[in-house]
């Protein structure tokens, strides 16, 4: 392998706000659904706003991802942030469902505004030699700050829900200096092409019915099933399993200190594991993920992304058996959900980048994230609804077993697509 090109300074500041916005994004999302039943909303009206949120969340880059090519990335950056402030401080003052919901949708626009931007600033920065590595340590970033994010936000809502969102705010208000003072445009070709053609590019890029069709087999059976967990592990955890025995499985393991910052004291005194602090990936993530890319860089993109959906396919059998067992086995359910995030999620973001031209990077990933689109417009409505009906059968944990059946038809999916259709061709730089 040739040896790797340095990373500009521009990569850490931009890996650096995502730490931020990931914090912020999911210090709400994780407890999202806790939120919601501690306000007395149904399962129902839950997922109807899951979907909404991610639907937002993942179509709207199509468009800032065009924005970004034709103005470059820092002033759309800023825009972001100036839509996302006052939509997690409505959180506060809002309790109605009308209310949350239309306050979410606008957390949605905002973080569909930004989601494009650090990812295209990698891309724009990276080169064969460092592409794998650099998203690596991307996608690495992303869960340092959907570990804490959660974990602060978990401890915070303990005492009030209103200083989980505080704390989001203030993430985002240091982004937004951090991005005027530090955060300076890669260097590529800013493109002159107007919007009207920009949009037009979009179209012309999905005209490519291979391509469209790979984003609509991403939405269905990698991103559905991907955000199914995000929308259910906290509650799942907080809810269905005994968290007070979790509680002392990690204190037998890592002692009083550790056990009680993922904890609170419930109103009998008995302290229980909150479920958004350790019902994600992050903490996982941020430590394995640049040695697992060191790992599958060497190895082809499809087979490694689809080695990665049968490992999280057998997260989800040990979640379900987590309830019928010991409590404990929630811990290696996530890490094996994890693992196959880590080899699946930056590899096929990394996939699709470097399909693309460096100067269309922005217009590719937010093509990309029609997949994420459907996969999460889809994930609130089927998987939060059908977790509703098997928990009032006393089954909560048949949801599971129904998502991992689902990845291993993706994973057939996936490998007749290439045997017929081919892979895409890789650009060099």
């Amino acid at each position: 392998m040739s040896k790797r090109t340095s990373f500009p300074g521009v990569f850490w500041v931009a890996n650096s706000v995502e730490v931020l916005e990931r914090f912020a994004y999911y210090g709400i999302y994780f407890g999202f659904g806790i939120y919601m039943e501690y306000l007395g909303y149904t399962r129902a009206q839950l997922g109807i706003v899951q979907s909404i949120f991610l639907l937002l969340s993942y179509t709207v880059p199509v468009i800032s991802g065009t924005f970004a090519d034709r103005y470059g990335f820092k002033k759309v950056l800023i825009v972001s942030y100036v839509a996302y402030l006052p939509a997690i401080l409505l959180l506060i003052l809002t309790k109605s469902f009308s209310g949350i919901a239309l306050t979410m949708l606008s957390i949605g626009l905002a973080a569909g505004i930004f989601k494009p931007l650090i990812s295209g600033t990698v891309r724009a920065v990276t080169d064969k030699t460092n592409k794998t590595l650099g998203f690596g340590i991307f996608y690495a970033m992303v869960n340092v700050g959907g570990s804490f994010g959660p974990i602060v936000a978990g401890k915070l809502r303990a005492i009030s829900w209103d200083y989980a969102f505080y704390a989001a705010a203030a993430s985002i208000v240091l982004m937004l200096l951090i991005t005027i003072f530090f955060y300076k445009e890669p260097e590529r070709e800013i493109e002159g092409a107007s919007l009207g053609q920009k949009f037009r590019e979009i179209g012309t890029a999905l005209s490519d019915l291979k391509f469209a069709l790979f984003l609509v087999l991403l939405g269905l059976f990698f991103w559905l099933p991907f955000w199914a967990f995000f929308n259910l592990c906290a509650i799942y955890v907080d809810r269905n399993i005994d968290t007070a025995q979790l509680y002392l499985n990690l204190k037998g393991v890592f002692g009083a200190g550790f056990a009680n910052f993922f904890s609170h004291e419930d109103e009998e005194g008995t302290r229980r594991v909150l479920g958004e602090t350790i019902a994600h990936t992050g903490y996982i993530i941020m430590i394995l993920q640049v040695m697992v890319s060191g790992v599958i860089e060497r190895f082809k993109a499809m087979p490694s992304f689809m080695v990665g959906l049968f490992i999280s396919a057998l997260g989800f059998v040990v979640l379900a058996y987590a309830k019928l067992s010991a409590p404990a086995l929630v811990f290696a359910g996530i890490a094996l959900f994890a693992l196959g995030e880590m080899i699946s999620s930056p590899r096929i973001q990394e996939y699709i980048t470097w399909i693309a031209p460096k100067e269309k990077a922005g217009l590719y990933m937010g093509s990309n994230f029609l997949a994420v689109g459907i996969g999460g417009a889809t994930s609130g409505v089927i998987y939060t609804s059908l977790y509703g009906h098997f928990r009032d059968q006393g089954h909560p944990e048949y949801v599971w077993l129904t998502m991992a059946g689902h990845l291993i038809v993706g994973i057939l999916v996936f490998w007749a697509f290439t045997k017929i259709a081919g892979e895409f061709a890789e650009r060099e730089e």
